[in-house]
This record gives C-alpha cells, sequence and structure tokens, in this order.
C-alpha cells in the first residue's frame, strides 16, 4: 500500500495511527515538514505522518498496523546520520524514539544501564558519572546521538582502539519486529553463552531488521587519571612506531590515539576556527594521544616517561602535554572541530578504514588521484587511526557537488578494495554509501544479508532500500 502526502489514503493513515496513540502523538505530513531532517541539513522531514510512541507496546501496536496494511516505516533516532540511513519519502511513515528517554536503572554493582532507545548519549554519560561509573561511547554529537540509534548504527567515536564499538557494550536489547513481534532479550550477564546471540543481528542493521526500544548497556568504573599530549611527528612511519611505543608502554591504559594531517590541523588552528595552534603547524603529522587510569601519583609520571622514551627514540619532532582538564578538553576541540570543512565550498564526508600498514600508500594515491581529477578541491584527512579508522573530507565547490559526488566517491573507494578495506568504518551505510558495498562485502556475505532481511522483514516494511535493495 502506498499513501501519498495530500491524499485520502494519507488521511486515513493518520486517522489510524492516531486511534493506537495519543492523537497528539501523531503527526500529519504537514505537521511534519516544520521539523528539521537532521542536525547537519538544512532540508525538512518529509512522511505521510510521523508517529513518536511513549513504550514498547506502543511501538508494537503502531509497527503490527503498518504490517497489516503494507504501509513502510522508517525509524529516527536523534538524525546525527551522515548516510541517509533515517531519510523518509511522502508515501511513508516515521516512527520516532524521541519520547522513549528514561533512564530506567543504574545498577552500580552489575555496572549496567537499562535504557530506553530515545535517551541522548551524554544523558547516560552524566547519569554514570554520578555513581561514579563511565559509558565509554564517545561522539561529536553526544548531545544529540540517542543510544538507540547508537546500536543501530553500531557507532564508534574516540575511545574505540580501548572499549570497541557500540556492539562491544550492549549486553541485552528489546527490539520490536516488523509485524510487531516484541523480542525482549535484557541481559544484564557479562558471559551468557546460550545459544546463539540474537541481539547482534539487530546492532549495524540500521532499523531494517527491528527497532531496538531499550537497552541493557555495560558501563565501566570511572577513571581516575586523565592524560594526555599533543605531538608533532614528520613521518607517518614515525607515526605508527608512536603507535605501538605508546600502547605497549601503557600497560593497556590508551584510550585515544587520533591522528590529525598537517592540513586538517592547520585547519581547526587558523581564523576563523577559534582553535589556537599549541604546538606549530609545520608537521606533517599531528597525534593526540590519550591515557585514562587509575593512579593519581603514578600514572601522569608513567605517561611522561612515555613520551620521553619516544622522543629519545626520534619518534616525535614536538610535543606538548596537558597540564589540566581545561587543556584536554582544549586538545579534544581542535580534533572535534570538523564544522571547519564547511567553510568555502561542499564537503564530501567518509569515513573508511583499512590496515594502518597501508593508509600512507593510500592516502597518498587519493591525494594523486583527486589533482588528477578535480581542478578546484580541498582535502583533509584526520581520524581514529589507532583502530584503522581515517576520517576524509573533500571539499569541491558548491555548485559543481552534485556533478563530482560521484567522481569523488569512486576516487574514495575503488582503492580501497585490494587493501580489503571498508567503506565504512563506524558511520553506517544508508542509502549514501549502498552501491559500494559490494566492495567491503562479497556477494555471499550480500545474499545472507539478504536472507536475514527476508526472514524478518518478507513484506519489506522497514526502512526499505536502506542498505540492500
Amino acid at each position: 500500500m502506498n499513501v501519498r502526502d495530500g491524499n485520502a489514503a494519507a488521511g486515513n493513515v493518520v486517522a489510524a495511527l492516531r486511534t493506537l496513540l495519543d492523537p497528539a502523538a501523531v503527526l500529519d505530513a504537514a505537521e511534519t515538514a516544520t521539523r528539521p531532517a537532521g542536525i547537519w541539513r538544512g532540508d525538512t522531514l518529509q512522511a505521510a505522518a510521523l508517529v513518536r510512541p511513549r513504550s514498547t507496546e506502543e511501538v508494537a501496536a503502531v509497527l503490527r498496523w503498518c504490517h497489516q496494511n503494507a504501509v513502510t516505516v522508517v525509524p529516527q533516532g536523534g538524525l546525527t546520520g551522515l548516510v541517509h540511513g533515517a531519510d523518509a519519502g511522502p508515501d511513508q511513515v516515521i516512527l520516532s524514539l524521541e519520547r522513549l528517554r528514561a533512564i530506567e536503572d543504574i545498577n552500580p554493582q552489575q555496572r549496567t544501564a537499562t535504557v530506553q532507545a530515545g535517551v541522548a548519549l551524554q544523558r547516560l554519560q552524566e547519569a554514570a558519572e554520578a555513581h561514579q561509573l563511565m559509558f565509554p561511547l564517545d561522539l561529536g554529537a553526544r548531545g544529540s546521538a540517542t543510544l538507540g540509534g547508537a546500536a543501530a548504527t553500531n557507532a564508534g567515536g574516540n575511545r574505540v582502539i580501548r572499549y570497541g564499538m557500540m556492539r562491544d557494550m550492549v549486553l541485552g536489547l528489546e527490539v520490536v519486529l516488523a509485524d510487531g513481534t516484541v523480542v525482549s532479550a535484557l541481559n544484564p550477564l557479562l558471559k551468557n553463552n546460550t545459544g546463539y546471540d540474537l541481539k547482534q543481528l539487530f546492532i549495524g542493521s540500521e532499523g531494517t531488521l527491528g527497532i531496538i526500544t531499550r537497552l541493557v548497556l555495560r558501563l565501566r568504573e570511572q577513571p581516575l587519571t586523565h592524560s594526555m599530549a599533543l605531538v608533532g611527528l614528520d613521518s607517518f612511519s614515525h607515526v605508527s612506531q608512536f603507535l605501538r611505543h605508546m600502547d605497549r608502554s601503557l600497560g593497556g591504559t590508551l584510550s585515544a590515539f587520533e591522528v590529525m594531517w598537517q592540513d586538517f590541523y592547520t585547519l581547526v588552528t587558523s581564523p576563523p576556527a577559534a582553535g589556537k595552534p599549541p604546538i606549530p603547524q609545520d608537521y606533517p603529522f599531528y597525534v593526540l594521544v590519550e591515557s585514562q587510569g587509575a593512579d593519581p601519583e603514578l600514572d601522569p609520571a608513567r605517561f611522561e616517561r612515555c613520551l620521553a622514551g619516544a622522543w629519545e627514540a626520534g619518534l616525535l619532532a614536538d610535543a606538548v602535554i596537558a597540564k589540566s582538564e581545561a587543556d584536554c578538553e582544549a586538545f579534544w576541540a581542535l580534533r572535534d572541530d570538523v564544522g571547519q570543512v564547511l567553510n568555502g565550498g561542499a564537503p564530501i564526508i567518509f569515513d573508511i578504514s583499512l590496515p594502518i600498514t597501508e593508509m600512507e600508500q593510500y592516502t597518498r594515491a587519493l591525494t594523486a588521484s583527486l589533482a588528477a581529477q578535480l581542478e578546484q578541491h580541498r582535502l583533509w584527512i584526520f581520524g581514529h587511526l589507532g583502530d584503522g579508522n581515517l576520517h576524509l573530507s573533500v571539499q569541491v565547490p558548491l555548485a559543481d557537488y552534485e556533478r563530482l559526488r560521484p567522481v569523488v566517491e569512486q576516487a574514495v573507494y575503488q582503492p580501497l578494495a585490494p587493501f580489503r578495506g571498508s567503506v565504512s568504518a563506524e558511520h553506517g551505510i544508508g542509502l549514501e554509501k549502498k552501491p559500494y558495498l559490494g566492495i567491503s562485502r562479497s556477494e555471499t556475505e550480500l545474499d545472507l544479508m539478504r536472507t536475514l532481511k527476508q526472514a524478518l522483514d518478507p513484506q519489506g516494511i522497514l526502512n526499505p532500500g536502506k542498505i540492500l535493495s
């Protein structure tokens, strides 16, 4: 069944959904069109209706009705995604998790949190901190990104090198399937080896197999020490050697290893950016290195000894050590000031991963390829190098954006194939990367994904067209 904005069918959908929920929880097409499509975007939402359930049971009622009437549903969280994974059309229903925002329980002894899917990441971080605990996932969009969305996209972020992706922090889930069936597997145990780990089907599935409504998440003890430095290096070889040196020398406390190529560091430490360069802009590579520990007397000294060892080994060209939490925040502010890529043109954003040993060859070849194909562009490279993830931003003139986008995508994605790299390290696939999924996934893997989709959503009503056609 297709419903079209403004016709009788759309009106019937709105009327039917208002019988299932509080009528104020259902917006019609005109009301939906007043809401922004995302925090990074300038357009507005398009849909036949937008529903805002308050419970798993209400989500189930909506999906049951949509399944029975063959109405397609697009789930939405904090709308912080970058791959158009939550885009809806005028003939679809948007199911927003924005009203499922309760932190139901924090268990300090078990070190778990039970939350609804619409809870913002930063809210859980702050709630855990009140119990001297931490939820280690961290993103620049922490104030808007929701925990359900983070699980649905298997979000990564700044400290994957130590704590892993969102997948590593989820103990249990409650999920509503396409036909309204509720699968409540809110496991609180770290070890539960009882057959298929069903939650893994839904983590990273971008709402195409089921809608996550509640989660049990693993918390960690809050670190008592926080040591950081920003260093300049004169070669990529020294970057990779420095990573190994710090990881080995810090004895398991390395929590972040962020690399900025010179052009990006210059961008975020020059006007109109607010940041100032803690060290000169002369080096080809910059690393933000962080350690979190538990011994206020010994940890800072050990961190400085590790840096001194790297200096004596000839790995570092320059360095500055954070002396306060304000210094740490200032260092992170440089790395997180990605908005500077918007100045002066239209950025095309990528999050790729490949073996660290291949990064220098790949980035040099990409720089040459873009220079040969584009008359006017800027390339910035930065990212979570410690876990193999690079972020690329290729800025082109706004007037040429649509014409040049496929050219740039081919230049970025195709060379990943011989390295067995990934076209998506942490942002997901959505609509944007679907044409390139075959670079990173075999046809056998794609066929198995289609089999799972057919088994769990035979009518194809959940987030249709995302990831797979």
